[in-house]
C-alpha cells in the first residue's frame, strides 16, 4: 500500500515540475531577448536587473510551492492518501523524562496514526508513521464478553 503514497508524491511533483517548466518557456517567450553584442549572445541573467529580479522570484515560486508539495505529502495517510485528522499534542515540555512534546495525527478511517515531535534536539527527528491492522479488533478485545 505504501509504493500508492509514493506515487501519489511522484504524481504530484511531476505536474508541479511540468506547471513550471511550461511557465519557464512562458518567461521567455514574454521577456524580449537582448540584441547581440559582437554576434555574441549573452544570457541576459545577471546583465539585465529586471529579467534576475524575475527569475529569482519565479526560483523562489518554484521552490515554495515543491516544499508545500513535500509538506503536505508528509500529513497524508499512507494508505488511503487522504488528509490525516484530529491532532493531539501529547507530552510536555517540562517533563521530559515522561516523554517529549509531540502531536499525533490520524487517518480518519482508522488505517494509522503519525507522530510528529515538537523538538528537534538531536538533529532532524522524522514523523512515526505506526498502521493500525484491524482497530476494531482491538476495541473489540477490550470489551467483556456478553451473556
Amino acid at each position: 500500500m505504501e509504493m500508492r503514497y509514493w506515487a501519489y508524491l511522484a504524481a504530484k511533483l511531476i505536474v508541479a515540475a511540468g506547471l513550471f517548466r511550461a511557465g519557464w518557456f512562458g518567461l521567455h517567450a514574454v521577456w524580449p531577448a537582448p540584441e547581440p553584442f559582437m554576434r555574441v549572445h549573452l544570457d541576459p541573467f545577471a546583465r539585465d536587473l529586471g529579467y534576475t529580479v524575475v527569475v529569482m522570484g519565479y526560483g523562489l515560486l518554484a521552490l515554495g510551492a515543491f516544499y508545500l508539495i513535500l509538506l503536505d505529502q508528509r500529513y497524508r495517510c499512507r494508505t488511503c492518501l487522504r488528509r490525516l485528522r484530529m491532532p493531539v499534542t501529547t507530552g510536555a515540555w517540562n517533563h521530559w523524562l515522561l516523554g517529549p512534546p509531540r502531536t499525533e495525527y490520524i487517518c480518519p478511517y482508522g488505517h494509522g496514526t503519525l507522530r510528529v515531535p515538537e523538538v528537534n534536539i538531536g538533529g532532524n527527528a522524522d514523523p512515526n508513521w505506526k498502521p493500525i491492522e484491524d482497530m476494531w479488533k482491538e476495541l473489540e478485545e477490550l470489551e467483556p464478553p456478553r451473556k
